[in-house]
């Protein structure tokens, strides 16, 4: 797997993935830069979210579940000091579907955090105390 990150110009950056995507990162005005873009810390998270949903995702598909929506909500702490790195990280998954099974949930978030998401625990492994939590909602039609 490779990437490239360009500097553009201030607090701004062109980061292009192995697979040919480009995704801007951009600073705050009072770090320099015009606040174009996420973070590269906030990257992080998403790419966090993005690879834990996709576990949990891929699993409930597995299992048959009929899932309409799903999402995670993460927060994120970090330190005072320099490196600011994250502390702690949590993810709350909200699951919709039609008569989804609770334990199918359960496992899926489990099963992610534990096993399969990497991005999940690297962190961890690096001292980020990672939770996760999910809520079922049943999917009304609407």
């Amino acid at each position: 797997m490779k990437a490239t990150v360009k500097w553009t110009d201030g607090a701004m950056f062109v980061g292009e993935t192995g697979s040919g995507h480009a995704v801007v990162m951009d600073g705050s005005p009072e770090l320099g830069g015009r606040n174009l873009g996420p973070r590269p810390m906030e990257m992080l998270l998403v790419g966090t979210g993005g690879c834990s949903t996709y576990d949990v995702m891929s699993m409930l598909q597995k299992s048959r579940q009929k899932v309409v929506d799903c999402q995670v909500e993460i927060e994120a702490e970090r330190a005072d000091a320099v490196p600011a790195v994250f502390t702690r990280i949590h993810l709350h998954f909200v699951v919709t579907g039609i008569g989804l099974k609770e334990n199918q949930v359960k496992r899926a978030v489990e099963l992610s955090a534990d096993k399969y998401c990497s991005a999940s625990i690297m962190l961890a492994g690096a001292g980020v105390q990672m939770s996760h939590s999910y809520e079922i909602r049943e999917f009304d039609g609407g």
